[in-house]
């Protein structure tokens, strides 16, 4: 892959600390000529899923969970971004169904591509502790709490336990307070990568 920007975003070493995206989404970004900023974003939703299951599989090695889901769901969230570009910097939700439609048509499975659509719709009975997974990496990136989506993962890890709500809360709230201590670091990579190449 040349040195170009985007490439720097996906997997630079010299930029930033965070682990690089997988090939096959850096394949994916480029081809779909995505925004700098939106790989740069992805990287690191994608590195703070790393943190967040690798915690899950060291506090809860019983729990099960497809690992490899979460980090490419969270490495693909925002896909759908690359159609709908003023999404990186306004607020709208075109870019869910959009990314999921995305997804299906370069060949991703149906299990996978749905964390483009289920991102922001966590709060459904129907999604797992995956997709809560990849909730919970795209708001803790920039520090920001959310109790209700908090709550849904404390209530999944305590009933796979059997502890106490509160035991669990108290382990989440810590692994999420050291994740986001990190959140300057993070805005300030994002921030450095332009919309447009």
């Amino acid at each position: 892959m040349a040195d170009t920007v985007l490439s720097r975003a996906m997997s630079g070493t010299l930029d930033s600390p965070l682990l690089p995206l997988p090939d096959r989404v850096a394949e994916l970004l480029s081809e779909l000529g995505s925004p700098p900023r939106l790989a740069a974003h992805l990287r690191a939703v994608h590195d703070v899923a790393h943190q967040l299951v690798d915690w899950v599989e060291q506090r809860y090695p019983a729990v099960t969970f497809d690992r490899e889901a979460v980090l490419f769901g969270a490495a693909t969230h925002d896909v759908g971004k690359t159609v709908h570009v003023s999404e990186l910097s306004g607020p709208g939700a075109a870019h869910e169904e959009a990314g999921q439609t995305l997804l299906l048509g370069h060949g991703v499975s149906r299990e996978l591509a749905r964390f483009a659509a289920t991102h922001a719709s966590w709060a459904e009975s129907r999604v797992g502790l995956e997709d809560l997974l990849v909730s919970l990496a795209d708001k803790i990136w920039k520090n920001k709490r959310v109790p209700d989506l908090e709550d849904l993962v404390v209530a999944r890890l305590a009933e796979a336990t059997g502890r106490a709500a509160w035991e669990e809360f108290i382990a989440l709230d810590g692994v999420l307070a050291r994740i986001g201590d990190g959140a300057d670091e993070r805005l300030a990579f994002q921030a450095s990568f332009p919309i447009y190449d």
